[in-house]
């Protein structure tokens, strides 16, 4: 990538790595002026630039990683390091933050070095860092002084000798929908979809022994047509992406899931369906304003999923005005309560079967002056989970083991639904 230098700052540099040496280290101050300036003037971009030096950067939470270099590099590459930064100092420090790093201050240097080396990407698997690169303290012996086979090793990703008593894998298929409900001149107040998709991934939890081959099955429409099989109940995937460990070209001829598996816990793939999708829990709202003394908003739910499925710690967070005051409240089941500091309603229902309905009344104080058509009307967002049960009909048909040694092994299934980005817009 000629990756100059990385940077991780907020208002101030915490922490830099110089991997080249030929970029001026003072030009990262000419970063957050020219951040802020773009800012103010509407014209954000990922890539700002400063005479003859490319800032390439990328905020989580409240940190910016920023990436120097002066020549014509890779930028999706880099953008793919920053990423990749971000998720490795997470698996080691939960979080990332100002806080993580300033306490870990060592270990963040020894990470920056390993993962990169002279301005390209080398190791960054956090599971094979993790056996060479630890946060407890170690006594200099020689034999730690040997970097681990794994580094080296075709299959970067697992170590040798993995050994376990019970030979097992877990497999989590798990659905995210993403949902926005508009509002369309000739619709009723509560509108229709706009825009809706499914985000899927695979996420294993590995615990076998050896070095095992596996092969994963799916309900795939183009591997089925491949085959000629019935096609049956098969869904189009979009979007695929794949861990390092599986082998791509196998997967391009023939639509075969071959993989040699990371140890412990890993996303296999992530994938998209782009597909109407019906809102499973569909939401219809009425706000009644009376003299600008008082609003009262009357929230209904309904599950539209099957009968037999059931939806876990739904949250419907509705917005009320900032100057709300004095709330009461009334529901069919569950609790709501008022969050002052973002302004919403949290109705709360920690069980919520496929078919049935459920209502909620609120009731707030507003003072006499009138300031919501200056505020917007933020969208309805709910939160929910459903086990068992996936949207876009995906299943693992199959999933095969083998390992030179010959034991047995249990694959466990599991599918999930759960919310992604779910907005419900009202004209009210």
């Amino acid at each position: 990538t000629n990756v100059k230098s990385v940077f991780l700052l907020q208002l101030k540099v915490l922490i830099c790595r110089n991997y080249k040496g030929d970029v001026d280290m003072a030009e990262i101050d000419h970063f957050m002026p020219l951040l802020m300036q773009h800012e103010e003037e509407g014209l954000i971009c990922p890539v700002i630039s400063h005479g003859n030096v490319h800032f390439l950067w990328i905020k989580h939470s409240n940190l910016y990683l920023v990436a120097m270099t002066n020549k014509n590099s890779n930028a999706s590459l880099v953008y793919s390091f920053l990423y990749k930064l971000v998720e490795v100092f997470t698996e080691y420090f939960k979080e990332l933050e100002e806080e993580s790093i300033q306490d870990n201050f060592v270990v963040v240097y020894e990470l920056l070095d390993e993962l990169m080396d002279f301005g390209f990407p080398q190791t960054t698997d956090s599971k094979i860092l993790q056996e060479y690169i630890t946060q407890e303290g170690a006594k200099l012996e020689v034999a730690k002084s040997k970097v681990p086979t794994t580094v080296t090793n075709a299959v970067s990703w697992r170590s040798e000798g993995i050994k376990y008593k019970k030979n097992e894998v877990f497999i989590d298929v798990i659905e995210s929908i993403n949902v926005l409900r508009g509002i369309e001149p000739g619709v009723n107040a509560n509108g229709s979809v706009m825009s809706s998709d499914i985000v899927g991934s695979i996420k294993l939890k590995t615990m076998l022994s050896g070095m095992p081959e596996l092969r994963l099955g799916l309900n795939d429409r183009v591997l089925f047509a491949l085959t000629g099989r019935d096609k049956g109940k098969t869904v189009v995937m979009e979007d695929v992406k794949f861990h390092q460990c599986v082998r791509l070209s196998r997967f391009e001829s023939d639509r075969t899931i071959s993989f040699i598996p990371p140890d412990g816990e890993s996303e296999l793939m992530s994938y998209r369906i782009n597909t109407h999708v019906k809102p499973l829990i569909w939401i219809e709202s009425v706000i009644e304003k009376f003299s600008h003394s008082r609003v009262e908003i009357m929230v209904k739910a309904k599950g539209q999923f099957k009968k037999q499925s059931v939806a876990n710690n739904v949250e419907v967070r509705v917005p009320v005005p900032s100057d709300a005051d004095s709330p009461k409240f009334k529901t069919s089941t569950g609790h709501a309560k008022y969050v002052p500091e973002k302004n919403l309603v949290v109705w709360t229902i920690k069980s919520f079967p496929g078919g049935k309905e459920f209502l909620m009344r609120a009731h707030f104080g507003l003072p006499s002056v009138e300031n919501d058509e200056l505020e917007g009307k933020p969208p309805i967002t709910v939160k929910f989970e459903i086990p068992y049960f996936t949207v876009s009909g995906i299943q693992v048909r199959y999933m095969k083991i083998i390992e030179k040694s010959g034991y047995q092994a249990l694959p466990w299934v599991r599918y999930i639904t759960q919310s992604g980005d779910y907005q419900l817009r009202t004209n009210v």
